[in-house]
């Protein structure tokens, strides 16, 4: 750090700490491809191999592997070890899921302690610098997001780009969808957030939400803003984010 560089108050996270606390927040979301996973595990009655898996969505078995056994250590799936044919050899690992009923909340699982760290990162900022940095992580996971998206489906309206955003962050657990209000101006409403009791508590985490939006706006389609017009953190019924370009 040079000399021009302000010093973090005693107690206080610097702005790396803090960018590196949100990024932990945000990668708990988990990979859309996870959520894939699991929901192809779901609807295998036989369960599926990581050679299944890799075959499915065109993925290194190492790859594969590790998105099963995160699964499996969720909770959400089980793991069974069937000898191979003839005796010899390893044993494969099939995994099934350990409910008949799909639980959406795949990737969001285990974030309680991410959020609690998140919550008192914020608590030591003041309360403009946490919500730029906060806006700003959003944004660069946000882009992460749209990288990930099938480059064959191309989004050159903005609405397409909207609905491809709505898409991502249901898949994430936020259960969102696009809409055009009676003004002809677009949102984004969210009827969940995954940041569970934290942002109650830290209302200026729905500043990564907001930057999420803008990020895959910006890969997908262009340029764009946007601000929390409605938040469940405040007590409204659902969290709403209005867009422009």
């Amino acid at each position: 750090m040079d000399a021009a560089s302000p010093q973090p108050e005693s107690g206080a996270l610097s702005p790396t700490e803090f960018a590196s606390a949100v990024t932990a927040i945000t990668t708990a979301f988990g990979d859309p491809t996870r959520r894939e996973i699991y929901l192809f595990a779901h609807a295998t009655d036989d369960g599926i191999t990581a050679a299944d898996t890799a075959k499915q969505f065109d993925l290194h078995a190492n790859v594969a592997r590790h998105h099963l056994d995160k699964l499996a250590a969720g909770g959400y799936l089980e793991i069974d070890l069937a000898k191979p044919s003839g005796g010899v050899g390893r044993p494969s690992k099939r995994y099934r899921t350990t409910s008949h009923e799909v639980q959406l909340e795949v990737t969001i699982r285990h974030d309680d302690i991410l959020t609690s760290l998140l919550g008192r990162a914020l608590a030591m900022l003041p309360p403009d610098a946490a919500e730029a940095m906060a806006e700003e992580v959003g944004v660069e996971y946000g882009k992460a997001m749209a990288s990930a998206i099938d480059p064959s489906e191309t989004h050159r309206s903005y609405q397409g780009a909207l609905h491809a955003v709505a898409d991502a962050l249901s898949a994430h657990g936020f259960a969102a969808r696009a809409e055009t209000t009676d003004g002809d101006e677009y949102q984004i409403v969210a009827q969940n957030c995954p940041f569970g009791d934290a942002v109650v508590e830290h209302p200026v985490i729905c500043a990564v939400d907001r930057g999420i939006v803008q990020g895959m706006l910006s890969l997908l389609h262009g340029p764009a803003d946007a601000d929390t017009a409605s938040s469940k953190p405040q007590g409204d019924d659902v969290c709403v984010t209005h867009v422009t370009l």
